[in-house]
C-alpha cells in the first residue's frame, strides 16, 4: 500500500479529543484510478486551509483498485464541513457510480500516526 507524506492541517497542534476518518474507494475499473487519484491529490492541496483539519494522509491500493483518506479532524462539525465543500461534493458527483465506498468514523484522544496506520492497515480486508 501506498501513502503520502503526513499533511498537516491549521489545527495540528489541537489537542484531543479528536475525530478519524477512514475513506475506502474501490474503483470498479482500473482505468479510472488514475483520475480519481489526480482529483484526490488536487483536493489535499486545499488541506493547509481547512478549517478544523488536523492532519491526513492519501493512500492507494493499486492491485486492489482503491484509494482513500486517513484523516483527523479537531471535530465532527469540521468534518461534515469538508464532506459539503465544493471541491469535494464535485469529485464524489463524478466518481460515486464507478465504484463502492467505505467510510468509518472515531473518536481519538491524540494524533498518534502509528496506531492511525495500523487501523487503516486492519481495516484493509
Amino acid at each position: 500500500m501506498l501513502r503520502s507524506r503526513w499533511i498537516a492541517g491549521p489545527a495540528a497542534e489541537r489537542p484531543g479529543p479528536l475525530v478519524a476518518a477512514l475513506t475506502d474507494f474501490r474503483t470498479d475499473r482500473m482505468l479510472d484510478l488514475p483520475g480519481i487519484a489526480r482529483r484526490g491529490l488536487s483536493l489535499s492541496r486545499l488541506w493547509p486551509s481547512l478549517p478544523g483539519a488536523v492532519g491526513m494522509w492519501l493512500w492507494a491500493d493499486i492491485p486492489g483498485r482503491r484509494v482513500g483518506s486517513l484523516s483527523v479532524w479537531r471535530s465532527e462539525s469540521d468534518l461534515r464541513e469538508f464532506v459539503r465543500l465544493r471541491a469535494h461534493a464535485e469529485i464524489m458527483r463524478e466518481y460515486r457510480h464507478r465504484g463502492t465506498l467505505r467510510s468509518r468514523t472515531w473518536q481519538v484522544g491524540a494524533v498518534d500516526r502509528a496506531a492511525l496506520w495500523h487501523a487503516l492497515a486492519a481495516s484493509s480486508g
